[in-house]
């Protein structure tokens, strides 16, 4: 299980203040974003509420240096984007535990085994049964009927087994509320620390006043209640991570470099950098995004794309990371660094999920951070209450210890996240990855949507299957000015054509209309009809049934007609029938023209078609009401971008993927249905959880207060309240994805 856990050397260092305290030694374990500035991750084990995370947060937000600091509830990581221009990083800690909590930083190259944050739970739990049942035993006694010697002989035999007992169990609690109180702070341990300290020294004043009643039982039983709940809580919120842990586990830790004198040497992953040749055997796995060199290279490229069948890749294409070599040695040249890899990018959109800040997580975030104020004031006004009404202030303590503990707002903290999280998990499963939590709420929101085309509703690779071109430099100078396009019908006469050698000038790409460039000082143009200076009707027509055309012109005259056909993917037709169920009218955006466009339109079952649209065009289209567009080309980005939802294929341009909210990598058009239904149940849990949270305490609170709860009672409801929430979120991994998951594939890999 990967967790906060720093490896001997790190910790060793951090206590010395080498890792903290060292600029130097931050900004190598930081990692460069591009623009200046540099990210971090801090791990936070102590962090396990709402409060925790505004504390955190709003400490570090208040540094110049500071970017943006995300804290990752279940992960207790915070993420930290920093200029190091601005203030020195050495300043992220220094906040961070003014904030009142523990921490060091995290690096990236040491592979994390173990959990010492459960194995702790897992002692405490240990530790706290032992003692309430043996203090259990000695209490049965004394409601039986012992007399008083016997009676004070067992209080006191309870209070020597308890009080060590508490002492070490109740660490986890402690320790956070103390860093909390000791930089005026709160959190949820406070006033459940105050609680615990409460009972056990009511019940040590009673035995040494040998009293009747002492209450260690309840204490012990009380701390074993909440240790229960919480390791459970821990347990639950890993399962609900789990599509994140096993991917994060499949990722190699390095591969075998081949240096140019033939040596070899293995690298750990953070050091393979890009233009190194890495050497790797059968059933190793691509560390990070690399171009093949070897011949009848073979690959399960499961993990990425969803496809089962392994697929032979020759010389020059690239291979994602994660893939599986097959067959014998395959060598590959390094092209991207490992956090900037497809699998790395996967991890990060996935975790991303759970720190989004939507609209109902920062309604609860609000809610959470005013807790503590009002619970303290509820329970001193409890105490007080009791006590003058009844004179019985030794119940009025048990009463007021019962408010401290029943409010905790654990559960209204994980609500929101932990939906998001399992959500992220349950598309992961279907080929899908999700940016934020955001995003899903946007998509359950949506009201329609909008497909483009090729590359989109067809399979993007579309096939020249005639042409009439004017002379062998008309054809050279196609493909030349076909070669400096990434559009798919470029791409396509860039195979079928072969390019000569031609200079070019002033090479400008237009998208949505065409590439443009000067030769011998005439102005070349390959594109649409508009964008090469045609008159409607001159030149060859827009083509019949399935087929595009692209033309080239030389100053506005026609030098060359181009047709292609395109095949529509095999279950767009299906997707679309998936979506009207949903309720949601769907319609077509394209740039192409009429014909292909009201072609393929039929082929799939849309009704509502729009042919020669411009990338404003679609913008314009897709700004009204909540639409999701789903597209895949540079010309498609500014649409993405300004719909309120946005999907694009794994296939898409980079600008493309990187302007959508969600990136589906099986090619399978089923992913738009399963992105919005799992969006609407995704929307519904979160309103169930929040319900939850809310009534949870709507009817606890009144309880403790009027004396029906005890401090052990008390304690098994808070528990059962974060158990509960979890519980429901994890419902959405009820039910399977509209083609094969990758759950299997990930737990065999990972085996």
């Amino acid at each position: 299980m990967t967790c906060c856990v720093p490896t001997a050397e790190t910790a060793e260092l951090s206590q010395q203040g080498g890792i903290e305290t060292d600029d130097e030694a931050l900004l190598t374990l930081s990692r460069k974003l591009g623009d200046g500035t540099r990210q971090l991750e801090f791990a936070v084990p102590d962090a396990h509420c709402a409060s925790c995370i505004r504390s955190i947060e709003t400490g570090l937000d208040a540094l110049p240096q500071v970017k943006s600091a995300r804290v990752n509830l279940s992960k207790r990581r915070v993420r930290v984007v920093f200029d190091p221009e601005l203030g020195p990083p050495k300043a992220l800690a220094a906040a961070i535990r003014v904030s009142g909590y523990h921490t060091y930083v995290l690096d990236p190259s040491v592979d994390e085994d173990g959990d010492p944050g459960l194995r702790e739970l897992l002692k405490a739990l240990a530790v706290a049964g032992f003692a309430a049942g043996n203090i259990m035993l000695f209490s049965v006694s004394v409601w039986s009927g012992a007399n008083e010697a016997t009676r004070d002989l067992f209080h006191w035999i309870s209070a020597v087994i308890a009080l060590p007992a508490i002492a070490y169990a109740g660490q986890p609690f402690f320790r956070s509320a103390w860093r909390a109180v000791r930089v005026g702070r709160t959190n949820m341990d406070v006033p459940i620390t105050i609680g615990v300290i409460l009972a056990t020294a009511l019940s040590l004043y009673e035995t040494i006043n040998s009293g009747r009643h002492a209450y260690f039982d309840a204490s012990a039983t009380l701390l074993f209640f909440l240790l229960a709940g919480r390791t459970l809580d821990y347990l639950m919120r890993e399962r609900a991570r789990s599509a994140i842990t096993n991917l994060a586990r499949i990722a190699p830790r390095g591969a075998t470099r081949v240096h140019e004198d033939g040596r070899r040497e293995y690298l750990p992953l953070r050091e393979i950098e890009p233009g190194m040749v890495l050497e790797l055997r059968a059933g190793e796995r691509v560390p990070v995004d690399s171009e093949v060199t070897s011949e009848s290279a073979s690959f399960d490229t499961s993990i990425v794309n969803g496809e089962s069948a392994p697929r032979a890749v020759p010389p020059g294409e690239e291979v994602m990371a994660g893939a599986n070599t097959i067959g014998g040695v395959v060598q590959v040249i390094a092209v991207k660094r490992s956090e900037d890899s497809l699998l790395a990018r996967m991890v990060a959109l996935m975790e991303a999920a759970e720190g989004a800040k939507t609209k109902r997580r920062r309604i609860a975030d609000r809610a959470a951070a005013v807790y503590a104020p009002i619970v303290h004031t509820i329970a001193i006004l409890t105490f007080l209450g009791w006590g003058v009404l009844t004179g019985d202030w030794h119940n009025a303590l048990l009463n007021a210890v019962a408010v401290l503990i029943i409010t905790c707002p654990c559960a209204l903290a994980l609500a929101v996240p932990i939906v998001h999280v399992v959500a992220a998990g349950k598309l992961f499963e279907g080929g899908v990855l999700m940016k934020d939590g955001a995003a899903l709420e946007r998509a359950a929101e949506a009201d329609s949507v909008a497909f483009d085309k090729t590359g989109t509703l067809t399979v993007g690779r579309p096939r020249l299957f005639y042409y009439d071109v004017e002379g062998s430099e008309a054809e050279a100078i196609a493909a030349a000015l076909a070669r400096a396009s990434t559009h798919p019908l470029s791409q396509a006469l860039v195979r079928a054509l072969h390019p000569g050698d031609v200079a070019l000038t002033n090479l400008r790409e237009q998208p949505g209309h065409g590439v443009e460039a000067t030769i011998d000082g005439a102005l070349w143009r390959l594109g649409s009809r508009a964008w090469c200076g045609l008159d409607e009707g001159e030149g060859e027509g827009d083509g019949d049934g399935d087929t595009t055309a692209v033309w080239l012109s030389c100053d506005g005259a026609v030098r060359a007609t181009f047709r292609f056909e395109d095949e529509v993917r095999a279950d767009a037709r299906e997707a679309v029938r998936q979506i009207a169920a949903l309720g949601l009218p769907v319609r077509l955006l394209s740039g192409d023209a009429p014909q292909p466009v009201a072609s393929v339109a039929a082929k799939v079952g849309i009704t509502t078609a729009r042919a020669r649209m411009l990338p404003e065009d679609k913008v314009a289209d897709v700004e009204h009401g909540h639409t999701m567009m789903v597209g895949d080309g540079i010309n498609d980005a500014p649409a993405l971008r300004a719909a309120h939802v946005s999907m694009a294929p794994s296939t898409a341009a980079d600008i493309g993927r990187s302007a959508a909210d969600f990136v589906f990598t099986g090619g399978q058009l089923g992913a738009v249905p399963l992105v919005i239904g799992t969006a609407r149940r995704a929307a519904s849990i979160v309103n169930q959880n929040l319900v939850l949270a809310i009534g949870y305490n709507a009817v606890a609170v009144p309880l403790a207060i009027s004396g029906h709860v005890t401090p052990l009672v008390a304690a098994i409801a808070m528990s059962s309240s974060s158990i509960l929430v979890v519980a429901n979120a994890l419902r959405l991994r009820i039910g399977r994805s509209s083609w094969p998951t990758r759950t299997q594939t990930l737990q065999e890999a990972h085996a």
